[in-house]
């Protein structure tokens, strides 16, 4: 059974190659109805990342079940390997490891599935006002949005038949809520917007899910979100909404995704807002969004309404067959700067990315802006934290260039520390080990990323209080490991080198505690008899 599922995943994927390509690598969670999928193609020339394999939902949702079949799973980590010859091979174990190809790269491991970090949003007064969906204004919208679709692409786009009432009825009983009112009525003219695996991504370029997939996501979601901690293992820093309508968590038993990316983010609907929210707005959730949910719209019914005036203004592109909007809906809500800190800080910012910038970064202006949470220095260095020690930030992200780390002894806020290195020396290209040691005294320190840093002694990590996260390369972890000092706090842990297999991540995984090894493995070639 096992055999025969992984043998239809690689004669879709060698189906699907490139010309060129020399080999295919498909990574995947799946489980309890859901599916998570990266991958690509290697080609000569172009980034493995580029050309992706393709999705498979269904198929790696059959193979999911087979191994629960065979081996209790509920969820499954799994990584296949094919090659032009037709070679082709399979690794599976249990959720406790997760792929993270395609996003940062490497493997996660889950240490303690129990835990969660604190959620400040969970405490945010409740919003109070009435919904901003109106459905028969929903209907009429989202049909005058189907034909005019039809008129550009010259043919009407197929639907699958609508969902039943009992369906509707079934699905918020098993989520625990009704559905957004103008939500529902679109699922009564039609469940999703998929046939025969086909998608119209209708709604900003997102697949429509099918209310039996919104369902078993929301399921999914409700569980720790281990799959996607490397994205999320530091508290949410900011509200995406600075009006408070959404809850700075990362995560919420109310937030309901009924659109996807297919690419670990979605739009859902929030059926509990913050204190100037509305029931049934749109926001944006997922991979892209660890730091926190971006407001998209006060409903679905806006959202059609968005989608009707881009249709209009002529923001689309057709593609063979397809029509795609423009304007990504959902886009991260981060204030994003590029190429360095503007001359006039605002006091409302609470989150800045600098990309790019030339030369080290001064952050002495960001001092000017008391509600700044989140820091990210992305492909840019700074030579100082010294501007940070009076700074109520939550997540930093630097790479430091010279400097240490004196300024964060004994920091109040930061919870998160994604810590990079340079050489000090250009000529002679030798980068100084960092002293990490102030750490020690950071109290609510949760998650530190070093992989990117040379460090003078990672064993100093064994007395940091409440470290939660910690990612380091593998050379740094065999370091760790060899001294008897892994920090005994760890729920979760990543190895961040993109190059180790499936196996590696099994053998470090059981370093680093009690660890299921518990396997599977399939080889094949096709076009033979085996497999």
């Amino acid at each position: 059974m096992v055999e025969q599922a992984a043998r239809r995943i690689v004669e879709e994927i060698v189906a699907s190659a490139p010309t060129g390509w020399t080999r295919a690598l498909l990574a995947s969670t799946a489980g309890r109805g859901s599916v998570s999928v990266a991958g690509g193609y290697a080609v000569p020339g172009a980034p493995l990342w580029r050309n992706r394999v393709p999705s498979l939902f269904e198929e790696l949702g059959r193979l999911a079940d087979a191994l629960r079949k065979v081996r209790g799973w509920e969820r499954t980590s799994l990584e296949i390997e094919c090659r032009p010859s037709g070679a082709y091979g399979l690794v599976a174990t249990t959720d406790a490891i997760s792929s993270l190809r395609g996003r940062d790269g490497g493997f996660q491991a889950v240490l303690d599935p129990g835990y969660r970090l604190p959620q400040p949003g969970v405490e945010q007064e409740e919003g109070t006002a009435a919904p901003g969906g109106d459905p028969a204004l929903a209907v009429a919208r989202f049909r005058t949005y189907m034909e005019r679709r039809a008129a550009i692409l010259g043919r009407p786009e197929r639907l699958p038949p609508p969902a039943s009432a009992a369906a509707l009825d079934e699905a918020e009983r098993r989520i625990g809520r009704p559905l957004p009112a103008d939500l529902r009525a679109l699922y009564l003219i039609a469940d999703g917007d998929g046939v025969d695996h086909d998608h119209l991504y209708l709604l900003g370029g997102n697949v429509w899910m099918a209310l039996e997939r919104l369902v078993a996501v929301h399921s999914d979601q409700r569980e720790p979100a281990w799959h996607s901690w490397e994205l999320g293992w530091h508290s949410v820093v900011f509200d995406a909404d600075p009006h408070e309508s959404v809850r700075r968590c990362d995560g919420h038993p109310a937030w309901l995704p009924f659109a996807t990316g297919e690419d670990g983010n979605y739009l859902a609907v929030d059926l509990s807002p913050a204190r100037n929210g509305r029931p049934g707005q749109v926001i944006a959730i997922g991979r892209d969004y660890g730091d926190g949910p971006a407001y998209v719209a006060d409903s679905i019914t806006s959202l059609l309404g968005h989608h009707l005036d881009q249709l209009e203004q002529g923001a689309y592109e057709k593609d063979g067959d397809h029509l795609f909007l423009l304007e990504p809906t959902g886009s991260p809500g981060t204030r994003r700067i590029i190429g360095g800190i503007p001359d006039e800080v605002p006091a409302t910012l609470q989150a800045i990315h600098i990309n790019d910038a030339a030369g080290p970064v001064g952050l002495s202006p960001l001092t000017a802006g008391p509600h700044l949470r989140l820091l990210h220095l992305n492909r840019c260095a700074t030579a100082s934290l010294a501007p940070i020690r009076t700074m109520p930030v939550e997540a930093v992200r630097v790479t430091l260039d010279g400097g240490d780390l004196t300024p964060l002894e004994g920091h109040r806020t930061l919870t998160s520390l994604d810590l990079g290195t340079t050489a000090t020396s250009l000529d002679l290209g030798i980068t100084a080990p960092i002293d990490i040691t102030p750490l020690r005294t950071v109290p609510n320190l949760r998650g530190l990323d070093l992989s990117r840093a040379t460090v003078r002694d990672l064993t100093v990590l064994t007395d940091v209080p409440d470290l939660r996260y910690l990612a380091l390369t593998a050379q740094q972890w065999t370091t760790l490991l060899d001294a008897g000092a892994a920090p005994p706090t760890l729920a979760a842990a990543r190895l961040a080198d993109d190059d180790v297999t499936l196996d590696d991540a099994l053998t470090w995984a059981a370093r680093l505690g009690p660890h299921s090894r518990d396997t599977v493995r399939v080889t094949g070639t096709l076009g033979s008899d085996g497999g």
